[in-house]
C-alpha cells in the first residue's frame, strides 16, 4: 500500500505538523500590523543594573525563519541575582503590546528561553525590563528580523 517514497513524505509532514503544534505564538500578525511606537524606545544608558544580551538568534545572523528559538541572557551584576518576576517584555508598537504573560513559563533568573518562538516576518524590537534583588533596573531593547 505504501512504498518508501510515500512513507519519507508522510514522514516529513508528521515532523513538521509537529514541530508546527508546538510553537508557541510569541507576536500575532495583527500584533505585527501594528504602527510603530514613536519617540523610540526609552532605554538609559549607564547603569548598574543587569545586563541583557540577545543569545539566539544571533544578532549578526541576519533574518531567521519562524519558528525559532528565542533565547535572552540576563548577566548578573555584583552578585544581585536577577528578581524573576521583574521581568517585563513589551514590543515596541502603538500602542505597547505587554507580551510578559506569553513568556512567563520561559522566564528564570539566568534569562528567557523560548524553544519555538512564532513571530509574523519583519522587523520587530522587543523592550525586555529587568531588575535584581536590589532593586536596581536595566532596559534593553532586542531587534529580531524574521524572513518570509
Amino acid at each position: 500500500m505504501f512504498n518508501k517514497h510515500t512513507s519519507s513524505v508522510f514522514a516529513g509532514v508528521l515532523l513538521f505538523l509537529q514541530a508546527a503544534a508546538h510553537a508557541a505564538t510569541l507576536i500575532t500578525p495583527e500584533e505585527a500590523a501594528l504602527p510603530a511606537a514613536s519617540g523610540g524606545a526609552l532605554t538609559r544608558g549607564i547603569s548598574r543594573g543587569p545586563g541583557v544580551t540577545l543569545v539566539s538568534p544571533s544578532p549578526d545572523s541576519g533574518p531567521v525563519k519562524a519558528p525559532f528559538e528565542l533565547k535572552v541572557a540576563f548577566e548578573p551584576r555584583g552578585g544581585n541575582a536577577i528578581d524573576p518576576a521583574s521581568v517585563k517584555v513589551m514590543y515596541l508598537k502603538t500602542p505597547f503590546v505587554d507580551l510578559t504573560s506569553r513568556l512567563q513559563q520561559s522566564i528564570t533568573e539566568t534569562g528567557i528561553v523560548l524553544p519555538n518562538a512564532d513571530v509574523p516576518a519583519g522587523e520587530h524590537d522587543l523592550k525586555i525590563t529587568v531588575v535584581d534583588k536590589d532593586g536596581r533596573e536595566t532596559n534593553s531593547v532586542v531587534h529580531l528580523v524574521v524572513a518570509q
